[in-house]
């Protein structure tokens, strides 16, 4: 599986992260590497250098990230049911004033609980049920329109485009669902970072480089030779 994630503040141009590659059924770190942006020359970069070495990559799970599927294209890959439902609650908040918003907002927690086909004809159903009502625009003083509904639009438009890779596992249940595991290492790191606030970037980098070695198969084999 592959994840990332992000230190510092966004908004104030601090932040900086670090993207993880692990083997979930080994329990291994494989490969990681620390970013100031995501982009996807450094997943296929992470995917280069693990088959360089030899290994072949037989899944894929990930939290979506606009283009992952081309980096890999030839892989079975399966989209994070958790950061998907996460995802889909902040559009549609999770106390909707509308029906159609409490309806889909029921929808969406049934993801982790339902099947492919289950999910994707109580999709069709929906979108066929609110067409009209989806379709309709709010036109502003500015002579501009937006649609009136356009959270709603945007989570249906997203889950239509991407609900072919939320069931992958279905196929293979050796697939994991969800990066849980990479957010446990994430959030370690994070615990760490936050108790000594003090330390400067590169420090941090060191620190986390540690908690991810502790993980990896490369600390496993000098440990062996010792």
């Amino acid at each position: 599986m592959v994840d990332a994630t992000y230190f510092g503040k966004r908004k104030e141009g601090t932040s900086w992260g670090v993207i993880l590659f692990r083997d979930k059924t080994r329990k291994e770190n494989l490969w990681w590497r620390f970013v100031d942006q995501e982009k996807l020359i450094y997943y296929k970069e992470g995917r280069e250098y693990l088959e360089n070495l030899g290994y072949t990559i037989k899944s894929v799970t990930s939290d979506g990230f606009l283009g992952l599927t081309r980096v890999f294209d030839n892989i079975p890959f399966q989209i994070c049911q958790f950061h998907t439902k996460k995802t889909y609650i902040r559009y549609l908040t999770n106390n909707p004033q509308t029906e159609r918003g409490k309806i889909l907002l029921a929808l969406v927690k049934t993801l982790s609980k339902t099947n492919y086909i289950i999910f994707r004809d109580r999709l069709r159903k929906y979108i066929i049920h609110y067409q009209d009502v989806l379709n309709q625009k709010t036109h502003h003083p500015s002579g501009e329109w937006s649609y009136t509904y356009e959270n709603i639009r945007s989570t249906l438009n997203t889950l239509s485009k991407y609900i072919d890779y939320l069931f992958t596992y279905e196929r293979d249940k050796r697939i994991p669902k969800t990066t849980n595991t990479c957010e446990g290492y994430f959030s370690h790191a994070k615990d760490i970072v936050r108790i000594h606030r003090g330390m400067s970037k590169v420090f941090k980098e060191k620190v986390i480089e540690r908690i991810f070695l502790n993980g990896s198969i490369v600390l496993k084999k000098k440990d062996t030779k010792k």
